[in-house]
């Protein structure tokens, strides 16, 4: 099974990434007419070197200065580019993790917000050529290392702000991609941090196989270390992927539902990945209940710690677990139409490594959100969603 990792050591931005990709074996020139074709800019492919590493530069020259769009602007440049449907959805979809990004932290719903860096022509060459150069490669799965993001401070539209950036940051948070902070620059831009969100999974280490293949995509910092981003595509066996984890488990009697209820929330904001709180019966028949966490190792300790604090128990056991299986899982978008509004509604896609879709599920907040605004049932708004993820995601032989 063909597996693409990235290796972002030194950060990543939409250019590097379209670098790497070409250098992985993306058609180049191919590449190039469909950007020049969709967005009014030229692109430039070399090979440079980079401390002293050959790799693709890529070079998005804008002809004039441009002005902030709004969401609804991208979206309709991406829509009348041409693309295939797989990339078309696949550009959309990573526009639409930096819209939800940017709303955060500005705290403005998309019909108002206005892009900035993120919206200018240099951005959109740089997502509608990785979208393509993903596809072509057609990898079976795509993972990413813990990305390095940089440090210090970045110059943005609204002032001086630190590294991450915060919309770099809300990306980040949204779509679990393990990082840190090495250096005294920004190294991962929010362009490259949507592109990544979308196509990769984290992983903490390399999957074990056979090394196929290995790109370089050049940046534009001078670093200690070289400024580029690394692909590898690799010959892997499973199908199915794995992760190391611990679970964490404790007894607890005389703790209230609330201070339970509490607990379970603040575990989860502290990195744990589930949280389970099972009533049993305690020694000399009382009532209790078990707490079962399931976290990475390098969060145990410290959520051991809140579980004492929290609770009062004076132990929690570590049960180590080296293989658990998962299904690999990302954030797409679909459009779906309802009572004559047109909303795009994130959904989660689980899959195996063969890209085989296991499950689709609907956003819960999002289609809360909706059936509030519109008046109906949760459950029709989450139905309605689901089934046009299937119809455009999904295989068509589904039923």
């Amino acid at each position: 099974m063909r597996t693409m990792v990235f290796d972002a050591f030194s950060g990543a931005s939409g250019d590097m990434i379209l670098g790497t990709l070409i250098s992985l074996g993306a058609d180049g020139e191919r590449i190039r007419q469909i950007i020049e074709s969709a967005v009014d800019v030229s692109v430039r492919i070399e090979k440079v070197k980079k401390g002293g590493i050959h790799a693709v530069d890529v070079h998005i020259d804008v002809e004039h200065e441009e002005h902030a769009r709004r969401y609804e602007d991208l979206v309709d440049i991406v829509q009348n580019a041409g693309l295939s449907t797989k990339v078309e959805h696949s550009a959309l979809a990573v526009f639409g993790i930096m819209a939800k990004a940017e709303s955060e932290v500005h705290g403005e719903s998309l019909k108002d917000l206005h892009f900035h860096e993120v919206g200018q022509n240099d951005a959109l060459a740089d997502v509608i050529g990785s979208c393509f150069a993903m596809h072509e490669i057609g990898a079976d799965a795509i993972y990413c290392l813990p990305i390095n993001a940089g440090g210090g401070r970045v110059k943005a539209a609204h002032g001086s702000m630190p590294v991450p950036a915060p919309a770099t940051l809300e990306i980040l948070r949204s779509s679990g991609l393990s990082f840190y902070g090495s250096g005294n620059r920004e190294l991962l831009t929010p362009t490259g941090a949507a592109i990544l969100s979308h196509f990769a999974r984290p992983i903490e280490n390399y999957p074990s196989g056979k090394v196929l293949s290995i790109g370089y995509g050049a940046g534009d910092a001078d670093t200690d270390s070289p400024n580029v981003l690394r692909s590898i595509l690799i010959d892997t066996d499973d199908d199915i992927s794995k992760d190391s984890i611990e679970v964490l488990e404790t007894n607890v009697d005389d703790v209230t539902g609330e201070v339970l209820g509490n607990l379970f929330e603040k575990l989860l904001s502290m990195g744990a990945k589930d949280v389970a709180i099972v009533p049993a019966t305690m020694k000399k028949g009382r009532t209790g209940h078990i707490i079962k966490v399931i976290t990475r190792s390098e969060h145990s300790a410290v959520i051991a710690r809140e579980i004492m604090r929290e609770t009062g128990t004076l132990g929690v056991r570590v049960i180590p677990t080296k293989h658990r299986y998962t299904a690999d899982r990302r954030i797409n978008s679909v459009r779906v139409i309802m009572w004559g509004k047109t909303y795009d509604m994130p959904v989660k896609i689980s899959e195996d490594r063969n890209g085989e879709i296991l499950h689709i599920s609907a956003e819960y907040e999002d289609c809360k959100r909706v059936a509030k605004e519109l008046n109906i049932p949760l459950k029709d708004v989450i139905r309605k969603v689901e089934e046009q993820a299937w119809n455009v995601h999904g295989p068509h032989d589904r039923f």
